[in-house]
């Protein structure tokens, strides 16, 4: 009988592939190895025995059947479960990889092909001078949304082949750390805050002068407008399951890309995937806001996120605009100090609003909760789709909104009293036609209570409705973020407040506009070309006066004014039930939403969440929250794990301050959303 030692000692034959380009040597070499071999010793013997002069510090061995990179040098074959079976490649770790940003734009450049996807992430956004890499992910193109396009292709030419901007000799590209100066927190102003332009030293990010300013150009600043017929080759959800296919191809940012079966030359998407976009700076952020405004516009154009007719032409205005100023030389003009410093300060004011109000250093007085008490309309849906309306004497405090007959008797007991935590809040305003409503949806035990609540005028909407969304987070108007987000809701009223001037009115005759492009295609319908121009037009005399960088900044905030913003839908079976919902998942929540009728059924809030578990086997997401509250689903649009990152990623977000350094706490992000499959 063998005795075990003897056996161990035993050598056997390895067949191992070589990915080279060099056509006179072999790609397969069997190599006599024995199980006490660890790898690095392994990689030593196979290079001697090529015998090729290169430099293979990128190779790794890419075990095939396995899917999995053997990257610990150290570990033997026999700890590895390496056999004579193994089909092992040794291949690069970096590859070249295409990637469409959100500006529609392709780069190609060399990306780790063996490092978790969050790594690779990290390193794209060092590459392309986007901060906060932890916002954006890479998305594969599901087929179902590819289906529209390839109909259109059969009757039509090849189309032009794409402009690719190839970005493999840029310094991360090769391997080599990115300047340190990009992420540190006494790093010097690299864009100009007006315009968005690149300031003269940006140049050294990039190994050459003409990579960086044909880098800064497209990636900073946007792109000219789409024409009507690409858009209308373009997928367009019609439903909440046309939605949910937008968010079924995310990748595993704990596995990495070889192991998602992504080769080489291949095309991702790099996307915003979490809508919680943190310290926002156009001194520093002018690729960041780009392409977050390109984003943006993509998803209003593919009615991605619903809006009003009214919403539709202020973003129009603004896209005009931001394309009227992209294509004007005075943009790049340098701008004189004085007029820097006041853009600066108006700027400034804006990113609160784009931070979601961070809370200020400043202590609140404890002692002075602020209320609100006025005269409102209530309305209450009836059966037979009758409303009853009837004025009376509201009171809000903390969370919760009280209302009596009249103002007379707010002293003794109210009518009723909402409590707001973890309500939904839609705007209901229509400025034209002087209707500034707040929806209200309150979660009660059988699922949603509706509310409306209507407003005299647009002071009274902006304070109310202000602090009806920071009573749905569970802050009060104490909150810091409570006077910024009145006046954020100001600021947007007053866009959709314009008057049609004489000027205005006889323009349309005399501007080159292809309003098509502006809007989407539901409305090219809906109106002809010189209304729609002449409605840009109207609603761009309230915009007109921004700089560019501001423009964009303003598009990004009405976005996230939207009711339906930093939703992400999937289809869901909830355990018990018998038939699909749709599970919306957003920054603070989660909402249960009929399929059929798209009204919310249920919300839970993060902050209420006690525990979230997957069971792997079964593929069911399990989650209980205060108050002995705890749901089950599986995921049927998607891989489980996709919506199992999302809650954990959201949770990591919130955990940034800009008081931390600007490194990521990597092991934390994997600990909240990594899963043992």
């Amino acid at each position: 009988m063998v005795s075990s030692n003897e056996y161990g000692s035993h050598t056997w034959d390895l067949l191992l592939t070589v990915d080279h380009q060099h056509e006179d040597v072999e790609k397969e070499i069997p190599l006599q190895v024995t199980g006490d071999l660890h790898v690095g010793g392994l990689m030593l013997k196979l290079v001697e025995k090529i015998k090729i002069a290169q430099d293979w510090s990128d190779y790794a061995f890419w075990w095939e059947q396995k899917k999995c990179w053997l990257l610990r040098t150290h570990w033997t074959l026999d700890k590895c479960g390496v056999q004579a079976d193994a089909k092992l490649i040794f291949t690069t770790q970096h590859k070249m990889l295409r990637l469409r940003l959100p500006n529609m734009k392709t780069v190609r450049l060399k990306v780790s092909f063996s490092s978790m996807v969050f790594k690779a992430v990290s390193d794209i956004c060092k590459m392309l001078n986007i901060r906060r890499p932890e916002e954006l992910s890479l998305l594969k193109q599901s087929e179902g949304t590819l289906k529209k396009k390839k109909k259109k292709d059969k009757n039509s030419k090849e189309p032009a082949t794409e402009d690719i901007l190839n970005l493999c000799n840029s310094p991360v590209s090769s391997g080599l750390p990115a300047n340190p100066g990009l992420y540190s927190k006494t790093m010097t102003p690299i864009y100009d805050p007006v315009s968005g332009s690149p300031a003269s030293s940006t140049k050294t990010w990039f190994s050459d002068g003409s990579t960086a300013e044909q880098s800064c150009s497209i990636l900073a600043l946007s792109q000219s407008p789409c024409s009507p017929e690409m858009l209308a080759e373009m997928y367009q959800p019609r439903t909440l399951a046309d939605k949910a296919k937008l968010n079924a191809g995310w990748l595993d940012s704990s596995r990495s890309l070889m192991e998602q079966d992504v080769q080489e030359e291949d095309q991702l998407l790099l996307r915003f995937k979490y809508y919680t976009f943190f310290d926002l700076n156009p001194k520093y952020d002018a690729v960041r806001i780009n392409q977050i405004y390109e984003q943006a516009r993509w998803a209003i154009l593919l009615e991605e996120i619903d809006c009003t007719e009214e919403e539709m032409l202020i973003f129009a205005a603004l896209q005009y605009h931001v394309s009227k100023l992209s294509l004007s030389s005075e943009t790049q003009d340098s701008t004189c100090e004085s007029e820097v410093d006041e853009v600066e300060a108006a700027l400034s004011n804006l990113e609160v609003t784009l931070e979601g109000g961070n809370k200020s250093s400043i202590l609140e007085d404890i002692t002075d909760i602020p209320k609100l008490a006025d005269n409102l309309k209530l309305v209450r849906p009836k059966k037979l789709a009758l409303k009853a309306i009837k004025t009376y004497w509201f009171v809000f405090r903390d969370t919760s909104i009280s209302y009596f007959k009249n103002k007379e008797s707010a002293q003794g007991e109210p009518v009723d009293k909402l409590n707001l935590k973890g309500c939904e809040v839609v705007p209901d305003v229509n400025v034209a036609a002087k209707k500034f409503g707040i929806k209200l949806l309150i979660p009660v035990a059988d699922g949603m209570n509706e509310v409306y609540l209507r407003c005299d005028n647009e002071d009274q909407y902006a304070r109310w409705m202000a602090a009806c969304v920071l009573a749905s987070k569970g802050r009060t108007m104490a909150d810091s973020s409570y006077q910024p987000e009145v006046q954020k809701i100001l600021s947007f009223l007053q866009m959709k407040n314009w008057t049609m001037c004489s000027q205005a009115a006889s323009e349309p005759e005399n501007v080159d506009m292809k309003p098509e492009c502006f809007v989407s295609p539901r409305y090219t319908k809906k109106f002809k070309s010189k209304q729609l121009t002449a409605r840009i037009l109207e609603a761009h005399q309230n915009v007109s006066q921004m700089s560019l960088v501001e423009a964009k900044l303003r598009f990004i905030q009405a976005w996230q004014s939207l009711p339906e913003f930093g939703l992400s839908y999937y289809v869901v079976r909830f355990k018990g039930s018998k038939k699909d919902d749709v599970l919306g998942v957003s920054y603070n929540r989660l909402i249960r939403i009929d399929m059929a009728t798209g009204d919310p059924i249920t919300t839970w809030r993060f902050s209420n969440m006690k525990q979230w578990n997957v069971n792997w086997e079964i593929r069911q997401v399990a989650i209980e929250f205060d108050q002995n509250v705890s749901i089950a689903f599986t995921c049927l649009s998607a891989d489980c794990k996709i919506i199992h990152e999302y809650i954990g990623g959201y949770i990591f977000l919130s955990t940034r301050s800009k008081d931390h350094n600007e490194t990521l706490d990597e092991e934390l992000f994997h600990k909240l959303t990594g899963g043992q499959e």
